[in-house]
């Protein structure tokens, strides 16, 4: 696996007002750099190297709170990460950034670089790119997908969070499975019960596994049946339409 430093520059204008000695708006600017660093797993298929002409698909993956911070070995605890150090082989690239921050939600801007980034410069399949996260990580694929409604085949959310009138912005192309455990405490079921009952109700191609008696660790259960990796290697991207 490789290691790697990204670096995400962003520019903001915010208006403001100037000094002044009477009350009234006046007009301002002013830039602001920000930098995000962001550490990841990149992880590659055994025939990666046979056929040079030949494209792989490529996961992304976004881990929870849990694994956040400057210790990149922790996004093994879970998901695709875990597994793969336990030993399963993938068909398919798998790109697991880390979020550096702790406290803070994912910057999905830089996400959104860095996997940019990875696929210009590696044999991807921009039509089979898929999107999944669990917990805080499941947020920031929700936000993904609406940011981003181009550029994803599938999408896959384990216990994430996420404002239901997000519903309105994803491409209605885009197939959509969501996971959660009936006794979360952390994430409640409720987050995922009334933003899949939103997307039915728009006529979006939503599958809903809710786990018995399951926490707020949905994830095992989830990452580890083989038939969501054979799902999403059955998903294409298709053109975006209008909501």
């Amino acid at each position: 696996m490789k290691t790697i430093v990204f670096i995400f520059c962003c520019l903001f204008i915010f208006e403001g007002c100037a000094s002044q000695s009477s009350p009234e708006l006046i007009n301002s600017e002013m830039e602001v750099v920000t930098s995000e660093t962001l550490r990841y797993y990149l992880y590659y298929p055994g025939n990666y190297e046979v056929n040079p002409e030949e494209k792989f698909p490529l996961l992304l993956f976004l881990h929870g709170g849990g694994e956040s911070g400057g210790n990149l070995k922790s996004v093994k605890r879970n998901g695709p990460p875990k597994l793969i150090s336990g030993g399963k082989k993938f068909p398919f690239l798998i790109l697991a950034p880390q979020n550096p921050e702790e406290k803070m939600w994912w910057n999905t801007r830089a996400v959104n670089r860095l996997l940019d980034s990875i696929v210009a410069t590696n044999k991807v399949d921009e039509n089979r790119i898929y999107l999944t996260g669990l917990s805080r990580g499941g947020g920031a694929a929700w936000e993904m997908a609406v940011q981003y409604p181009d550029k994803f085949a599938a999408l896959a959310v384990v216990c994430g969070m996420t404002p239901v009138p997000y519903a309105s912005w994803i491409n209605k192309n885009l197939p959509i499975r969501v996971f959660h455990g009936d006794q979360d405490k952390s994430i409640p079921i409720t987050e995922s019960i009334e933003m899949v009952a939103k997307l039915k109700e728009m006529g979006y191609n939503v599958d809903f596994t809710i786990y018995k008696g399951v926490g707020h660790n949905a994830w095992d259960r989830a990452y580890e049946n083989d038939e969501l990796y054979d799902w999403f290697l059955a998903q294409k991207k298709q053109v975006p339409i209008e909501n």
